[in-house]
C-alpha cells in the first residue's frame, strides 16, 4: 500500500495479477466504471493499464503464462517484488490449477482473491462450501463473481477485503474445489474443419478493412482535402519558405509536407486501424481468439510461429507499431520470427491502400482485372513471407515440442460494448501516441531530404539497379520513398498509372519491391526500441536480401509467363 503525506489524499495501489484471459481487465473496468490510462510500469518497457477510482488505483498487469519466457510474463513477475496490495484473479472453471500456479507468486503479500466466471459453476451449497474451505486454507478472502455483471454487494466485499487485506499464507493448499469445467468442443476443434475456419476468420478482418475502411476513405478524402485547400493556399502565399518546405512542399507533383500527407494518415490509415482494432477486439473479448490460436498452431509452427503470433502479424495490417509492441507476449523463441513476419508481410494501413490504388490504376491502364491483380499480389506476399520465415526462424521455434501454452479451452461469450472498446482502444492509443509522433518526425525529414535533392540523388544512383527488375528508371523514386514511408508507393499510380507506363507484371514487381524491400522507418525504429539496434540492422539486411530475390523471381518469371 502506497501512502502520501496527507492522510486525506492517501492513495491505495492495488496490483491486479492473474493468468491470461481470466477477466482481469473486465473486472477492474466493472469495479471502477472508468476507462484505463496506459503507462509503463515502474520504468520497465511493459505497458500496464491504470484505473483510478476514488482513493484506489488499480494497476492491471499483463497476463501471466506460467513456465513461459515471454517478456510480459517476466516483467509481470518482477512487478510482484513490490509491497503493493495484490488482487489475485483466478478462474472458477479451472480453480484448483490457477491457485496452484499463482499462490507461490504472491505468498507473503497482502491482498484478496477474486474468482471470475463463477456463473459457469453449478450453483449450490456444495460450491460455496468448497470456496470457504479454500479461503480458510489460503488465509485470504475468495470472492466469487461474474466480472461482466458485478453487483453492489460484490463491490463492497472486494473493497472491504482490500481495505484490510489479509496475508497470503500458503504456497500450496490441501483443500480442493474438485472441479474443472470446459465448454464442449465445437467446429473450431475439429481436426480438418477447425484450421479452415480459423484461417477464414483470420482473413475476414483484412477483407473487411480493405473494403470498409477504404470505402469510408473514398468519401472522406475529398471532404478533408477541400477543407485543407484554402489553408495550403495561405501557407504557400504568405508563410516563410522554410515552413512551406515542411508543410506543403511538393516534388514532382508529390507532396511530402505535413499538410499533404496528414489527411492521408487520418482519412486512410486511421479508419483502417480503427476497424482492425474493433474486429480483433471482438475476437479477443468473445474468447474466439484463443480458439483460433489453438487451431492455427499446427499450421504455422513449421514456420517458427505459434498460433498466438499469427494474430499479432494480422494486427500489422492495421498498424505495424502496436503489432510489434504486442510481440512482448510472444515466447522468446518465436518473438523474432513474429517481428520478422510483421516487418516483411504485414501490409500496414499506409501500404495497403497505396498498393490497392496502384493495382487499380494499373488494371485500368493495362486493361487487366484489378481483383485478379490484388489476389495475386496478396497470395505472392503470403507465400514469400512463409518461405522467408522457414529459412530464417530458429530450429527451436519450429520444433514439434514447441506446444501452444493454452491452459484450458475458453468459454465463448458475446462481447459487451465496454469490453470491445477496452480491447480496441489500446491499439488506437498506440497508433496515435507512438506511431503519429514518429510519422511527423519522418514526414519533416522526408520533406527536407526531398527539398535538398537527396531523394532524387538516391533515385538516380539506384536507377541502374531497378533495371535488374525490368523496371523503368522512374520506379526508383517510389522504391526509395517507400523505404521511408509506405505511402510513397502512391507515386506509381500518378496520372492513373499512365505517368510510369508499366505492364501488369512490372506493376506487381514495383509494388512488391517498394512494399517489402525494407519496413518503413516507423516500424524499423519501433523494432529497434523493442529489441536492439544490432538485431534490427541484421533483420533489415536479411529482409532486403530475400525481398530482392523474390522480386527478381516475380519480375522475370512473370515476364516469361506473359
Amino acid at each position: 500500500m502506497t501512502q502520501i503525506s496527507d492522510p486525506k489524499l492517501a492513495v491505495q495501489t492495488v496490483l491486479v495479477v492473474g493468468k491470461e484471459s481470466v477477466g482481469k481487465s473486465q473486472l477492474v473496468s466493472s469495479l471502477t466504471g472508468r476507462s484505463a490510462g496506459e503507462t509503463n510500469f515502474r520504468g520497465s518497457t511493459v505497458v500496464v493499464e491504470r484505473y483510478r477510482s476514488g482513493k484506489t488505483e488499480y494497476i492491471d498487469t499483463p497476463g501471466i503464462l506460467r513456465n513461459s519466457d515471454t517478456e510480459t510474463t517476466r516483467l509481470a513477475l518482477d512487478a510482484l517484488t513490490g509491497d503493493d496490495t495484490v488482487l489475485l484473479v483466478v478462474q472458477a472453471t479451472n480453480l484448483d490449477q490457477d491457485l496452484s500456479d499463482m499462490l507461490p507468486l504472491v505468498v507473503g503479500k497482502r491482498g484478496a482473491v477474486v474468482v471470475t466466471y463463477w456463473d459457469k459453476v453449478q450453483p449450490g451449497e456444495a460450491a460455496q462450501e468448497a470456496l470457504e474451505r479454500l479461503a480458510e486454507d489460503a488465509g485470504v478472502d475468495l470472492i466469487p463473481i461474474d466480472a461482466r455483471q458485478i453487483s453492489d454487494r460484490h463491490r463492497e466485499l472486494i473493497a472491504k477485503a482490500l481495505h484490510d487485506p489479509a496475508t497470503f499464507q500458503r504456497v500450496s493448499l490441501t483443500a480442493r474445489a474438485g472441479w474443472r469445467i470446459e465448454p464442449k468442443p465445437g467446429w473450431m476443434e475439429h481436426r480438418i474443419v477447425g484450421p479452415f475456419l480459423a484461417v477464414l476468420l483470420l482473413v475476414l478482418p483484412a477483407l473487411a478493412t480493405i473494403y470498409g475502411a477504404n470505402a469510408a476513405a473514398v468519401v472522406l478524402h475529398p471532404i478533408v482535402a477541400g477543407w485543407l485547400e484554402p489553408i495550403v493556399q495561405v501557407v504557400n502565399e504568405t508563410w516563410p519558405s522554410w515552413l512551406r518546405v515542411v508543410l506543403t512542399a511538393e516534388q514532382r507533383e508529390f507532396g511530402y509536407g505535413l499538410l499533404n500527407m496528414g489527411p492521408f494518415l487520418l482519412v486512410w490509415a486511421l479508419p483502417t486501424v480503427l476497424m482492425f482494432a474493433l474486429i480483433l477486439g471482438a475476437y479477443k473479448a468473445s474468447g474466439l481468439i484463443e480458439r483460433i490460436n489453438v487451431a492455427l498452431h499446427p499450421l504455422v509452427r513449421p514456420f517458427g510461429l505459434s498460433g498466438r503470433d499469427v494474430v499479432r502479424v494480422m494486427m500489422g495490417f492495421g498498424c505495424n507499431v502496436p503489432a510489434v509492441i504486442s510481440t512482448r507476449s510472444c515466447s522468446g523463441c518465436s518473438r523474432g520470427p513474429a517481428i520478422s513476419a510483421i516487418a516483411f508481410g504485414s501490409a500496414c494501413s499506409y501500404q495497403l491502400p497505396a498498393t490497392l490504388a496502384v493495382l487499380s490504376a494499373a488494371a485500368i491502364a493495362t486493361a487487366t482485372n484489378a481483383a485478379l491483380l490484388t489476389l495475386f499480389f496478396l497470395g505472392y506476399l503470403l507465400v514469400t513471407t512463409l518461405i522467408y520465415l522457414r529459412f530464417t526462424s530458429g530450429s527451436q521455434a519450429r520444433s514439434s515440442l514447441n506446444v501452444l501454452m493454452t491452459p484450458s479451452r475458453p468459454f465463448m461469450q458475446w462481447p459487451t460494448f465496454s469490453s470491445l472498446w477496452r480491447e480496441a482502444s489500446g491499439t488506437i492509443r498506440q497508433f496515435l501516441l507512438q506511431a503519429m509522433p514518429i510519422f511527423v518526425a519522418i514526414c519533416i525529414a522526408a520533406s527536407l531530404l526531398a527539398h535538398l535533392g537527396v531523394l532524387d540523388l538516391m533515385s538516380r544512383i539506384l536507377s541502374p539497379a531497378v533495371a535488374l527488375f525490368d523496371l523503368p528508371t522512374q520506379a526508383a523514386l517510389p522504391v526509395v520513398l517507400a523505404s521511408v514511408r509506405k505511402d510513397g508507393i502512391f507515386l506509381l499510380a500518378a496520372d492513373d498509372g499512365l505517368a510510369f507506363p508499366l505492364t501488369a507484371t512490372q506493376t506487381l514487381t514495383a509494388v512488391y519491391l517498394a512494399g517489402v524491400l525494407l519496413p518503413c522507418l516507423v516500424t524499423a525504429m519501433t523494432i529497434g526500441r523493442e529489441t536492439s539496434w544490432k538485431s534490427t540492422l541484421t533483420l533489415l539486411a536479411r529482409q532486403a536480401g530475400f525481398a530482392t530475390l523474390f522480386a527478381l523471381i516475380l519480375a522475370w518469371g512473370g515476364r516469361w509467363l506473359q
